[in-house]
């Protein structure tokens, strides 16, 4: 009969008491003496009896086609256990059911973990004061709206290591302003900067090395200009991670993780996740982050006492650029095309790259405030700036390139495909035309709501139609009052001449 290493220690202490082994055993709760002997002549627990099972209990079923699979795994360790077992049953079908599929995996993970090495992580000794670090992450799956839009976004999310004190903010991209936008605002709340600062090898912050740098500098990637002016403002120290090394900015990469779900708990709490503005949200952000930085006092007290105190002067978070307006009204900025006032066509204007918009100058005043686009060769072009032109020269609308810009939203288009049905194709656009340039001088969203109604009927439209929904006041006309007419002046002036002296 066997016991457990408890009923054997009982047996043992009983034993020492003086018990017999009837007694012993019956302490033990074991109905048999001999158990009780077997394990006082043996001096040992039933645990170190104990042998590991060196023979399987039933047939292993994936034996024949094993050596198959394991060559396949060597070639390319990445593949995954349920790709294998499908393949395995369509190479001979009806040797494999679906039931199997759990017993594969695990002899694939046996497998994977006596041959297959992994990269272990090293934890790293952080020191205070020593090092900012600095990475993107995407918050678009939080499923924040703003005035019930989707909003894409990222945080630019800096983290101390050492204290984990953390703070950011919102960026559509990962570009430099929004870098500088991020840095500049972490050290402004922080009061102090760290020795180093530590990122990731984004195209913000570092770039491809020409050959004969990289055999100087013994690396492929440098930073950039734009970059290194950040840090040389504040003090600070570059640093990044190696290529394909995510984990070496594994503090930041650990928090953002935290912080993510963090914002999901106070977004369920809050009841909403559509916010008033831009602000309105990035408000909420920092005070969830002030939140998390409470527990963090004690020691960021220990990261002051030796960081370097922030210097008075902000650096400019914005890039300007000098672009010429091309015929055309456009502007380049970033690979990206740019409506402005035609009044400025032939000029040169002074363009400040911030994260989210674009500030246009001519002779240091504000001209235009416009959105920023992401990416390369896309465009913007505001009917506001170019109606008049248009109406000048209707014919132009038809193939014009940026056409699409040219309908405000979807009720315009139709309104235009409608009209295009009904009408010659030059009567057809010389009436949208003459409707967009009422939204240009009026409300656009009236001009919207009057061609839903307009659209809702049968009955053939044009912009006087849109003008009588409406409801336009008519011009008024000055009153001007009628003079008293006197050719006394008139017979003055010709005795005037008529008298002087030759």
């Amino acid at each position: 009969m066997t016991a457990t290493d408890a009923q054997v220690r009982i047996i043992m202490r009983e034993r020492e008491k003086g018990r017999t082994q009837e007694q012993a055993a019956a302490s033990a709760n074991l109905r048999s003496r001999k158990t009780a002997a077997k394990y006082e002549l043996l001096d040992q627990l039933p645990s170190a009896l104990k042998r590991p099972r060196t023979y399987r209990t039933r047939a292993d079923p994936f034996d024949h086609d094993w050596p198959v699979v394991e060559e396949m795994l060597v070639a390319a360790p990445e593949l995954e256990a349920k790709a294998l077992f499908e393949w395995l049953c369509e190479q001979h079908p009806g040797r494999y059911q679906e039931g199997q599929l759990r017993t594969f995996q695990r002899r694939v993970s046996q497998w994977r973990a006596l041959h297959c090495d992994r990269v272990a992580v090293l934890e790293q000794v952080h020191h205070p004061g020593e090092v900012l670090q600095t990475d993107g992450i995407w918050l678009t799956s939080l499923g924040v709206t703003i005035q019930g839009e989707p909003f894409k976004h990222l945080l630019i999310h800096s983290v101390l290591p050492y204290s984990n004190w953390e703070w950011g903010r919102v960026a559509q991209s990962e570009s430099l302003p929004a870098i500088k936008l991020g840095v500049q605002s972490t050290l402004l709340k922080l009061g102090y900067v760290p020795t180093f600062h530590q990122t990731d090898n984004s195209s913000s912050a570092t770039r491809v090395l020409k050959e004969e740098d990289q055999k100087e500098t013994g690396s492929r990637r440098g930073y950039t200009a734009g970059y290194l002016a950040l840090l040389d403002h504040y003090g600070m120290k570059p640093r990044t991670t190696h290529l394909c090394s995510p984990h070496e900015n594994g503090d930041v990469e650990s928090i953002n993780g935290g912080l993510k779900r963090a914002l999901h708990q106070h977004l369920l709490l809050r009841g909403g996740r559509d916010f008033e503005s831009i602000e309105a949200y990035e408000a909420f952000l920092h005070q969830v982050m002030d939140t998390r930085n409470r527990s963090r006092e004690k020691r960021l007290a220990e990261e002051y006492a030796v960081m370097k105190p922030l210097p008075a002067a902000s650096l400019a978070i914005y890039r300007e650029e000098k672009v010429p307006v091309n015929r055309n009204g456009l502007i380049r900025v970033l690979r990206n095309a740019y409506s402005v006032p035609t009044s400025l066509i032939g000029r040169q204007v002074t363009v400040r790259v911030h994260e989210w918009y674009l500030e246009v100058y001519y002779g240091g005043e504000l001209v235009e405030t416009l959105p920023r686009l992401l990416g390369s060769r896309q465009h913007r072009v505001d009917y506001h700036h170019l109606i008049d032109t248009l109406l000048r020269k209707p014919g132009g609308f038809r193939n014009y390139r940026y056409r699409e810009d040219l309908f405000p939203s979807l009720v315009f288009r139709r309104a235009w495909e409608q009209l295009d049905r009904w009408y010659a194709p030059r009567k057809a656009d010389l009436i949208y035309l003459r409707i967009l340039h009422l939204a240009a001088h009026t409300l656009e969203s009236d001009v919207a709501a009057a061609l839903e109604l307009l659209l809702a009927t049968e009955e053939r439209w044009t912009e006087r139609d849109v003008e009588q929904l409406l409801e336009l006041d008519p011009p008024t006309i000055p009153e001007v009052a009628r003079g008293e007419i006197s050719l006394d002046i008139y017979d003055q002036l010709l005795q005037g001449v008529c008298c002087e002296p030759a």
